[in-house]
């Protein structure tokens, strides 16, 4: 699962930077980043905030999306709020099956760009939460995908997306433990190989299958991990630069 993420602005603007075009950028921070709710420095998917991702219809050129797929089939806003916690992530192994999903999966994929992701251990009837990133720090890179729904009512548009999960690396299988799941889930990482891939337009049968070996086998992203305070209660420092800072708990054996 991912559910809780960092995402700085740095990190979302890394694509465009890429390309070098610093007119693209700066039109990026001073016409998207206002719209957006960065930086974020914990944010959980429930609140359905607001990122920038890059599509395959403009893989260099971000749009402003809210995290939650809303299906184009979504009929008035009562349906949005029944379903739009429930679209926080896709299964990679399903999304060319769900409904949910499979338009999305042909058609509409993304790239979401975040500094890393928290995830909750289990230990001794006690959650602890950890801050995963890569083990050199750069920008994770997380296949999504996302739908432009139009509302039935006055016409406007809200942009969607969703992270696409997958099973549990050797990491993971060791922090993400929560006995009620049936195995250890995790985002979909991209190497920055497979970015561009992940964007390509499917063409036949053959062009799904291909994504699917990649899903299935993906070349696997060295990540590194520690522990951070509480992200719920109290001691919840909320969306601030040092919610992701390491913090040690006496009482836990990891």
């Amino acid at each position: 699962m991912c559910y809780d993420i960092k995402a700085s602005t740095e990190a979302q603007l890394k694509r465009a930077q890429r390309k070098g075009d610093l007119s693209a950028v700066s039109e990026i921070l001073e016409r998207l980043i206002p719209l957006t709710d960065l930086p974020l420095f914990h944010v959980s998917g429930f609140s359905h905030p607001e990122l920038l991702i890059y599509t395959n219809e403009s893989p260099d050129f971000p749009m402003v999306a809210t995290w939650g797929l809303v299906p184009n089939w979504v009929k008035d806003n009562l349906q949005l709020q029944k379903i739009w916690n429930s679209t926080l992530n896709a299964r990679s192994e399903t999304i060319f099956e769900k409904p949910s999903f499979k338009p999305s999966a042909n058609n509409s994929r993304c790239i979401i760009y975040i500094d890393g992701f928290y995830e909750h251990h289990h230990y001794n009837k006690n959650i602890y939460p950890f801050f995963v990133q890569r083990i050199d720090n750069k920008p994770i890179a997380l296949a999504g995908l996302w739908s432009e729904w139009i509302h039935p009512e006055h016409g406007g548009t809200l942009n969607t997306f969703t992270i696409v999960t997958t099973q549990g690396n050797a990491l993971m299988t060791k922090i993400h433990n929560n006995p009620k799941l049936k195995e250890p889930r995790m985002p979909l990482i991209l190497p920055t190989k497979f970015e561009d891939f992940w964007l390509n337009s499917i063409g036949s049968a053959s062009d799904v299958k291909k994504l699917q070996i990649l899903i299935k086998n993906e070349p696997e992203v060295e990540l590194k991990a520690h522990t951070v305070n509480k992200l719920r209660g109290k001691t919840y420092l909320g969306n601030t630069e040092t919610v992701s800072e390491a913090f040690l708990y006496k009482d836990l054996i990891f």
